[in-house]
């Protein structure tokens, strides 16, 4: 009702989205992506008026280009909107998580939080031995000499390898432009931090990664006061997953996100 009373001045509000897990193309399980998130956004800049975005992130990071994605759209609201945005790291915001952090304002952390990880990797098997063991004939027509590049079931070309570098180089060239970009001169130019390296908690306020040590709720008490109110915005996990449904594909998305977070110990 006190929103109708024009002489009675609202609390502060502040939005908080949380992005929690992998960051992939196809929507699948809890993962990130941006066309799962954007319904989700939108609603967080612009319903009632926040006076910030605060982002509860905590990703390993994945797909390069949802990542730009969806950091491209929080800049996109942030600036139709006009409010500032903080993002609040718990476990980690490697790679990807991190591209996504630094499209925020301000990057706050746990002192157990991990961030970095700018990099790129690429990761695979060769099963040329075992079709060779079981007398198995791989049999592949293309037209473009490049259309198989790095096929798994045969063996590794150095042209392929090189290709591949080349990718990786472009992709790793446009994350770093991008978070110079967002931190500025807050960067410490004397430490390398593109190296795919990774920093834990206040050992990362010395590289210009971050801005500080703290907690999404106390900062915004801190900023806002103590009246600020808090509004959660998430995802939905899939209807289908909620009943058990795709059962293996459930599970081979855990251990994938397992194994990602178990890069970093966690």
């Amino acid at each position: 009702m006190r929103k109708y009373l024009p002489f009675i001045k609202n609390p502060p509000t502040v939005s908080v989205v949380r992005l929690n897990g992998m960051i992939a193309a196809q929507a699948r399980g809890g993962a990130l992506h941006d066309a799962g998130l954007a319904g989700l956004l939108n609603k967080a800049f612009a319903k009632g008026k926040p006076d910030a975005v605060a982002l509860a992130i905590n990703s390993p990071g994945g797909s390069p280009s949802q990542s730009s994605l969806i950091a491209a759209r929080i800049r996109r609201l942030a600036e139709e909107k006009d409010v500032k945005v903080y993002a609040f790291i718990e476990d980690v915001a490697a790679s990807g998580g991190y591209y996504i952090a630094s499209a925020a304002d301000e990057i706050w952390v746990d002192r157990h939080s991990i961030v970095g990880s700018i990099g790129v990797i690429s990761a695979g098997f060769g099963f040329t031995e075992l079709i060779d063991r079981y007398g198995i004939e791989r049999r592949v027509y293309t037209a473009g000499k490049s259309k198989s590049m790095l096929d798994p079931f045969r063996p590794e070309k150095p042209e392929d390898v090189e290709r591949l570098k080349v990718l990786q180089e472009h992709i790793h060239a446009e994350f770093i432009e991008h978070v110079k970009s967002r931190r500025g001169d807050r960067l410490n130019e004397d430490i390398d931090l593109f190296t795919g390296d990774i920093w834990v908690g206040g050992s990362a306020l010395e590289t210009g990664l971050i801005d500080g040590v703290g907690h999404l709720v106390p900062k915004m008490k801190e900023i806002f006061g103590d009246k600020v109110q808090f509004r959660v915005y998430q995802q939905r996990r899939p209807f289908w997953t909620r009943f058990g449904a795709n059962v293996l594909g459930d599970v081979i998305n855990e251990v994938e996100d397992r194994a990602a977070f178990a890069r970093f110990g966690l």
